[in-house]
């Protein structure tokens, strides 16, 4: 069963949400239900890409990662979605996919999510 998170950012074309978890890691759906990428409409696939990449700028500037992971991998929920993870290479994961085999205990000092939501959003609704 898949957990429904309350969207910290939506319009028409797409919403995003925050991924519980113990690096920055959001989640940018489409609204139109598309299995597959190619299926969503051009001004869909515009604003997915435009997200991705004012959320890893955003990512970038706030948390300082290591790296920044993006992927779509929607095995589980054959919905169009995307993950955006800021990653270090202390987090218990590194450097396999937060997907894959635990590492280590993670060993973080991050800067609030919830201040890097807020202004993510505030961006977001001026675009």
């Amino acid at each position: 069963m898949v957990q429904q998170l309350e969207p910290v950012y939506r319009n028409d074309l797409v919403y995003i949400e925050v991924e519980p978890a113990e690096i920055p890691w959001l989640k940018i759906f489409t609204t139109d239900g598309c299995k597959e990428f190619s299926q969503c409409s051009a001004a869909t696939r515009a604003e997915v890409f435009e997200l991705l990449h004012l959320i890893e700028l955003e990512m970038l500037d706030y948390f300082k990662p290591d790296k920044i992971n993006i992927a779509s991998f929607a095995n589980y929920l054959p919905q169009v979605h995307w993950h955006i993870m800021a990653r270090y290479q202390t987090d218990s994961f590194f450097p396999e996919p937060v997907w894959g085999v635990k590492q280590r205990e993670a060993s973080l000092d991050l800067p609030p999510m919830d201040v890097f939501v807020t202004g993510l959003q505030q961006r977001l609704h001026a675009r």
